[in-house]
């Protein structure tokens, strides 16, 4: 016989954000929870709204399923003594299982014989073990949250009731001093208190209160409406899944209506109307079929359709006054030059240690013009880079980014082309910020790229350099993102210089100012474990196991672009039978080497053809090597190494590396030390566990 479940968590009003991660993380614990006890079920539904979280258990199991274990125990020897009677431990092993000595049989388990016994242990009724449903509850994480009135619980937001049903019956829990029952809430204008009297009610009762349950079913409510208005008026309204996302959070029982603003509004930027519709008001902007931005937007209303043309006229007041704002910032800032913003980033700090806005902007000057030099670019895309970085942060002393701080470098683009900047300038201005998520869009300017690197470079460098490390999920700087901005940019573009290199220019300007760091080393090994961890993130997002990742960015991450291609390629030789012989060679040069510390060979000191052989083919393939390195061909890198594997292998079978000749010893290690050094600035193949061996 089965039932249905129902738990409920009743709230104030969750933030958007946290509202989808909640309900995907109430869905697995439940899951994992009910599998953990053993408890069968038919079907797992979850539900979520601004104002509650809950998840419906169909066809739950009356009882835990009854399991045979099988419990091991000591090892025989420690289980009986040399009489053969059974020990303390014995004994007490299985007390401890509920067993007597009796009950104890012995198997072997990789040549050892241990003592084991078998419980039966019997299923318990699966609605005494439902009132420990409260500790999935407690245990959902957000990204914030807060405490109230006296409780010591921290949650996002207060508890307010609580739903917990085994068919009709109330499973009794507590938790912050709200008891479990089978009453709920409805809409908070709109709706009533009611009882839920079987879970499969669940959903139809609150919709009967105005709350849609069901996230997509909202969704759909939204899109729908929102087709019938592009239908009745002939206009279009830009896909925007994230903000499509966020607002069917908002809301529990959503209608949407269209409302309008003047036309001389559209004289502004469109970013600016953009911005001012989604990020402040939460509406989604109307183009015609053509792409213009027309003076109307799509709002959603949380309730029915009574009074709408008040609540329109409402929304259009609020939007009409930020326009208002917009509009005389817009003409405000034109008055003024880019000169006098640049003057106004000298009183404005950047980080307390790391000085002011102006200090950072001349750091990223230097950082760009060594950048420029490194990639050996023209002498125009180098004075396109340097003046991006000058007057790349002109606009944040705008007082259009200081009221839509989300336009910084988007409205540096705008005034840069007013002020009469190039073109190119101007675009890179707006483009030195990408990506502005992990994934994001990146640069398509080369002045653009380079001022992102060195933007990013110098808050990174400077950041870890004075201790701001980030850790768990405390990143304020955002210096997570950025690396891997870094990594990003370089690599997709093709940039065939080392992170190293970067790193060691900005290093180089950071030592001569008078900011107090840490130990230079201590920077350094910070700066390459944090980029290796950001390293190591990209590569597992392109399917490359962890011990190649290990591999590849061990010793240093190098032109990450190439970099890539290796660990792809090692990725395939893993498991490749071919490459196996190669593999062996390469890999016991490289155990071997941790021994030695000597790196001049003496070709005088050979005493066989082997070793003399293996040495004159390490000469033939260096030059192909490096070549091959230079260009960040990977395959054929490794070709050349692998010509080493035959040479290797003759060595080794004819020779005593470890001899007792104390020269003809040091000679053999520092002639494995050199094939290993070469080898590790491909990788460090020892890292690596090859399939080919399982």
């Amino acid at each position: 016989m089965t039932k249905d479940v129902l738990f409920e968590i009743g709230l104030e009003e969750l933030p958007a954000r946290f509202v989808d991660d909640a309900e995907k993380q109430l869905l697995e614990k439940t899951k994992d929870w009910l599998n953990d006890l053993r408890i069968s079920f038919e079907k797992i539904t979850t539900y979520s709204t601004p104002r509650r979280l809950a998840v419906l258990i169909n066809g739950i199991a009356e009882f835990q399923e009854t399991i045979e274990e099988e419990a091991k125990g000591p090892a025989v020897k420690i289980a009986k003594d040399g009489n053969g009677d059974w020990t303390k431990a014995a004994i007490g092993f299985t007390k401890g299982q509920g067993k007597t000595v009796d009950d104890i049989y012995t198997k072997e388990v990789k040549g050892t014989s241990y003592i084991f016994v078998k419980k039966h242990i019997e299923g318990k009724k699966s609605v005494e073990l439902l009132p420990e449903f409260k500790t999935i509850i407690e245990s959902i994480q957000f990204g914030k949250n807060m405490r109230w009135s006296t409780q010591t619980m921290r949650y996002a937001r207060p508890i307010r009731w609580l739903v917990a049903l085994y068919g009709k019956e109330i499973v009794p829990f507590e938790i912050a001093s709200v008891q479990t029952g089978n009453r709920t809430y409805g809409h908070r204008f709109l709706g009533d208190k009611v009882m839920i009297n079987n879970p499969e009610d669940y959903v139809s009762v609150l919709r009967e209160n105005y709350v849609i349950a069901d996230p997509k079913e909202r969704e759909q409510m939204i899109l729908s409406q929102i087709k019938e208005l592009e239908n009745q008026k002939k206009f279009r309204i830009p896909e925007d899944k994230e903000l499509l996302d966020e607002v069917r959070n908002l809301v529990e029982y959503p209608t949407v209506f269209l409302g309008s603003f003047e036309d001389k509004y559209l004289k502004l930027p469109s970013e600016v109307l953009i911005t001012s519709m989604k990020e402040h008001q939460r509406y989604f902007p109307v183009k015609s079929h053509d792409g213009e931005l027309l003076p109307g937007f799509i709002g959603v209303r949380n309730g029915d359709n009574q009074f709408l043309e008040t609540v329109i006229k409402g929304n259009e007041k609020v939007l009409r006054a930020r326009l208002s704002d917009a509009e005389f910032f817009y003409e405000e800032d034109q008055k003024h030059s880019i000169n006098t913003y640049l003057e106004k980033l000298e009183r404005v700090v950047f980080q307390e240690k790391l000085g002011t806005y102006t200090d950072k902007v001349n750091r990223v000057i230097s950082i760009t013009k060594q950048i420029c030099d490194l990639l050996e670019v023209d002498y125009e895309t180098a004075k396109k880079a340097v003046r991006t970085a000058e007057i790349s942060k002109f606009d944040l002393m705008t007082n259009m980014v200081n009221e839509f701080t989300e336009l910084q470098g988007i409205i540096g683009e705008k005034y840069a082309v007013l002020f009469g900047e190039d073109k190119e300038v101007a675009q890179a201005i707006r483009e030195h910020y990408l990506p502005k998520q992990a994934s994001g869009i990146l640069p398509e300017t080369m002045a653009g790229q380079i001022v992102s690197i060195a933007d990013k470079l110098d808050t990174i460098v400077g950041c870890i350099s004075i201790g701001l490390t980030p850790t768990g999920s405390q990143d304020p700087y955002g210096l997570r993102r950025q690396a891997t901005g870094v990594l990003r940019i370089a690599s997709e573009n093709n940039w065939n210089v080392s992170l190293e290199s970067m790193l060691n220019i900005t290093n180089s300007v950071y030592e001569q100012t008078n900011i107090e760091m840490q130990d230079k080393e201590e920077i350094s090994n910070a700066l390459h474990d944090f980029f290796k961890l950001r390293a190591s993130f990209l590569l597992k997002e392109m399917n490359v196991e962890t011990d190649v990742i290990h591999a590849v960015i061990e010793n240093n991450i190098g032109v990450f672009n190439y970099t890539e291609k290796k660990a792809k390629l090692l990725s395939k030789k893993r498991n490749d039978e071919t490459f196996k012989p190669i593999q062996e060679a390469l890999v016991r040069i490289l155990n071997l080497a941790k021994k030695a510390d000597q790196f001049q060979v003496n070709e005088t000191l050979f005493e066989t053809e082997s070793e003399s052989f293996l040495y004159k083919v390490l000469q033939e393939i260096k030059d192909d090597f490096q070549q091959a390195n230079k260009i960040a061909n990977a395959e054929s890198a490794l070709d050349s190494l692998s010509k080493l594997a035959n040479p290797i292998h003759e060595f080794f079978d004819h020779n005593m590396v470890m001899a007792d000749d104390e020269k003809i010893r040091a000679n053999r290690l520092a002639l494995v030390n050199t094939i290993a050094n070469t080898i590790l600035e491909y990788a460090d193949l020892s890292l690596i566990e090859w399939k080919q061996h399982q």
